[in-house]
């Protein structure tokens, strides 16, 4: 089947016929006879070598494995747990070319981008890994004086942490979750999103090769395994990023034990522009974190309040931006978009898209497009004249469309419109007036707010990723996040601690 028109119709054939026992449909992604059908989004066609699902024996081998390892992984010093890390990212470097490939294959983000990603998490081993390590560093309070009373807070580890990573950023977001894991002393199971299974095995096996045995290890399938693996007793913390149908479907798994849960969910990121920003940069911002990896960012800006006094205006400077991006083959030099990571992705676009037009929008622009049917591409779209009732406004889209609507230039409507959906991941206010831009920020029920930025790019290192409502479950990143896979013990002495 190397064909890419035989290996489609074969997938809308499966897609018909899934109830078989022998076939498992989940997310769009086709498990079949125990064997991940990994599809490359740009072509159609079936990537090598398979991926094999890993069975229930496997998966309880490797459990073991984890359980086995992680008393001797936790007695090392803290110190010594750091440098071994720092060496498996350091390990990465000679084969961040092919990851990036593969990534651009797999899930089918442009070049540049998956070269940027790599790049960025291999860049963990300088300054961020650092502050991991000072997030987990003892505490002393009180002492001091000869004879004074004094506590010392130190931070055990849970013990086996899975790591449940997304799609989109396939080696980008594994370091963020399992990185602090195994720093705080726990060993790490990670399960890669079926979209992209080679990718995330690549990196984690790479950064395994400088750990112990069992420290740090990958298991394969869908989410029946995934759900396999966080039932297990021998399993103590889930820390996940993607949707939040599944954050839910987790936290009611791990429930039953109180399992401690880090869960990066879903965004639907409002990006506020008030008359007296500087148009020309929230223009060119509104269009590039719209677009940035075909969209499929949950901090990507998804709904873009303008003050309607100067929507005119505005809407001629991001057509004059959207009509600069080109979609195409990912690989190509001149190509800004690539294909959608899966079929299901784009049709889902796709139904929110003619929704909201047959419910009134205005469509402004929408590019040109492969005339590939085996690729899972869709056209840079610019939408006006949305209603706050569409589906489009509250169901996170993961697409390359620029939705944008109007206020009416008022504070309380900006803040009223930007806290107007479950999700409260990150949000962008555009205003000349930073006291004004503060003022509404600190209104906005979302974990992140760039003011004239977009946050994921401009925070500080040390700031925490979290999501406000429905966006999250604990949190991640930061001196906060960086403590989230380790619990606090304090030790009392009544008089100096010893030495």
């Amino acid at each position: 089947m190397g064909n890419g028109t035989e290996v489609r119709s074969v997938y809308i054939i499966l897609l018909i016929i899934n109830n078989l026992n022998d076939i498992n449909m989940v997310q769009g992604v086709l498990v079949e006879n125990g064997v991940i059908q990994n599809i490359n989004p740009a072509t159609g066609e079936l990537i090598e070598p398979t991926v094999s699902v890993t069975t229930p024996e496997e998966l309880e081998k490797i459990i073991s494995a984890a359980n086995a390892s992680q008393q001797s992984w936790s007695d090392k010093s803290l110190s010594e747990r750091v440098e071994a890390i720092r060496q498996g990212l350091i390990a990465v470097e000679p084969i961040a070319d092919e990851l990036a490939s593969l990534i651009t294959k797999e899930m089918g983000k442009i070049s540049a981008e998956a070269k940027l990603e790599v790049s960025n998490a291999i860049g963990l081993k300088d300054g961020w890994l650092d502050m991991v390590k000072e997030a987990n560093e003892d505490v002393h309070l009180g002492g001091g004086e000869e004879g004074k009373a004094e506590s010392i807070v130190v931070r055990d580890p849970l013990g086996v942490v899975v790591v449940i990573s997304p799609w989109n950023f396939p080696a980008g977001e594994i370091p963020f979750l399992a990185l602090p894991a195994l720093v705080s002393g726990n060993t790490v199971i990670v399960k890669p999103s079926e979209v992209t299974p080679l990718s995330g095995e690549l990196f984690c096996r790479t950064l395994a090769s400088c750990l112990p045995d069992g420290v740090l290890q990958v298991v394969q399938g869908d989410g029946k395994t995934g759900e396999q693996l966080i039932s297990s007793d021998d399993i103590h913390m889930v820390a996940m990023t993607g949707s939040t149908a599944t954050g839910k479907r987790i936290m009611n798994v791990c429930s039953k034990k109180l399992k401690r849960l880090v869960l990066e969910l879903g965004g639907k990121d409002p990006m506020v522009v008030f008359k007296d920003a500087d148009l020309d940069k929230a223009a060119n911002d509104a269009v590039a974190n719209s677009l940035f990896n075909c969209g499929q960012v949950c901090c990507a800006v998804e709904r873009v309040y303008v003050d309607g006094s100067i929507q005119n205006e505005f809407e001629q400077k991001v057509l004059d931006v959207a009509k600069k991006w080109k979609v195409g083959n990912p690989t190509d030099a001149d190509t800004t978009i690539g294909p959608l990571a899966s079929e299901v992705q784009r049709d889902n676009v796709s139904k929110q898209v003619e929704a909201a037009i047959k419910d009134g929008a205005k469509v402004l622009y929408q590019s040109e497009c492969p005339d590939d049917k085996q690729g899972n591409f869709y056209p840079v779209t610019v939408l006006s004249s949305l209603k706050q009732d569409m589906a489009i406004q509250n169901l996170e889209t993961f697409g390359p469309v620029v939705a944008l609507s109007t206020f009416d230039g008022t504070e309380e409507a900006a803040i009223e419109l930007a806290n107007s959906t479950e999700f409260g991941l990150a949000s962008y206010v555009y205003t000349s007036d930073l006291t004004k831009g503060s003022r509404v920020a600190r209104q906005i029920r979302s974990g992140q707010v760039g003011i004239n930025c977009y946050s994921l790019v401009a925070a500080q290192p040390a700031c925490p990723w979290i999501g406000h409502k429905q966006s999250g479950f604990g949190s991640h990143s930061g001196m906060d996040g960086f403590r989230s896979f380790s619990v606090p013990k304090s030790i009392v002495f009544t008089t100096n601690a010893p030495k």
